[in-house]
């Protein structure tokens, strides 16, 4: 038996629905004050069909869109609170993708001012580029630290996690 659309559900029936863990929502309650479910007795939370909504932008930007928690508080300030409540149908897209802050532009940004070039350009990063060239930099660091000084390296295969018995 479901319940009625407009229902209020429990914090168990979001997580399923969302299917993040409990503790998550608990977390992004904690960092967008913008998620307000109803408390009862006992602190139970109830959340009503705008709150469902609210929390599904808010997982669609985190886990699909690649935003990082400041990136999607700087669209609901920027944007409002409708925006991030239907970006996640289909169709629907937020008003500037490009000034989105995602973890890899975060990285980008701090290489920047590491260099002494102050804010790096938000050019788009190729993630599978990136982690291939980083891969290649982790082979090559591994075979130094193998090399047993006659020019030859040994590269072993890598650790695997033996099974506890």
């Amino acid at each position: 038996m479901s319940k009625a659309a407009d229902a209020f559900r429990t914090i168990s029936e979001v997580a399923d629905d969302l299917d993040v863990p409990k503790h998550v929502l608990r977390f992004w309650e904690a960092r967008f004050p913008q998620i307000k479910p109803m408390k009862r007795g006992g602190g139970r939370r109830y959340y009503r069909p705008a709150d469902l909504d609210l929390l599904r932008g808010i997982r669609h930007l985190l886990h699909n869109e690649g935003y990082t928690i400041k990136g999607v508080q700087k669209i609901l300030r920027e944007q409002g609170l409708d925006a991030v409540k239907t970006c996640w149908q289909p169709g629907k897209q937020l008003d500037a993708p490009a000034a989105r802050v995602t973890a890899a532009s975060q990285v980008a940004e701090v290489r920047g001012k590491r260099k002494g070039k102050g804010k790096a350009a938000a050019a788009p990063i190729d993630r599978k580029a990136l982690l291939a060239k980083m891969m290649s930099e982790l082979m090559a660091c591994r075979a130094l630290l193998a090399d047993d000084g006659d020019g030859e390296a040994e590269v072993a295969a890598p650790a695997r996690k033996r099974a506890r018995g």
